[in-house]
């Protein structure tokens, strides 16, 4: 997504068993990490003594992971765990072959437990090719941690902010969204089997009234 600063380089091997104990994943989701996961490199560190920005509640650092994969494939879960496993805000950088792929989740610290997170839906870039440094931008312009973390993730977002929308907003309408294009999805499936004439008008108004639900939260303007 970005050209990080050289001064922020990390650099360090993530071992698959530091994420165990800090996260306490079930069977499946290991065996995801071991199936899908080659290796896990944590790259950056953006802070205060690495970019000079200062840290603010809630964002004292963010991160960049790089995951190499055995496949393009790989389970959200796997990212979610990782995630739990660490505090601060994650940007992981999707690595098969030749081919790169951006994704994060909003993440925020529990309001009942501090030293606990929330994590949001995931979003993703396509895959592309592994550009090199000189063709990415820098990093955004920003007064604080918490102002670059919210820039840089908005980069992710398939809709744009409204004028004057936090980030908490943004991302709660986008989930509101998501919500309403999955109800959509399974009424269009039930369309599809439905033999009945009465029930297929039902089904056509309840699609009409969330295709209207779903323009009004991509819309730029409240």
């Amino acid at each position: 997504m970005f050209a990080y600063p050289q001064q922020a380089a990390f650099g360090r091997k993530v071992p698959k068993t530091k994420i165990y104990q800090h996260a306490s994943p079930t069977k499946r989701v290991r065996d995801l990490f071991v199936s899908q996961i080659d290796r896990i490199i944590w790259d950056y560190k953006l802070a205060p003594e690495t970019i000079n920005l200062p840290a603010r509640p809630g964002v004292a650092e963010i991160q960049i992971f790089t995951i190499h994969l055995r496949s393009e494939a790989l389970h959200e879960d796997v990212l979610r765990c990782i995630d739990k496993s660490v505090i601060h805000p994650i940007f992981f950088r999707l690595r098969h072959g030749d081919r790169i792929r951006h994704a994060a989740a909003h993440k925020r610290p529990s309001d009942s437990d501090a030293s606990k997170c929330v994590v949001g839906d995931y979003y993703f870039t396509d895959w592309t090719g592994a550009d090199s440094t000189e063709s990415k931008p820098a990093l955004p312009v920003a007064l604080d941690l918490t102002s670059l973390y919210a820039a840089m993730l908005r980069q992710l977002f398939p809709h744009p902010a409204r004028d004057g929308e936090s980030l908490h907003a943004q991302v709660e309408r986008l989930a509101q969204l998501r919500q309403k294009q999955r109800e959509a999805h399974k009424i269009e499936a039930a369309l599809r089997r439905e033999k009945q004439f009465n029930r297929k008008v039902e089904l056509n108004t309840c699609l009409r009234d969330l295709q209207q639900a779903i323009d009004e939260l991509k819309s730029a303007h409240f």
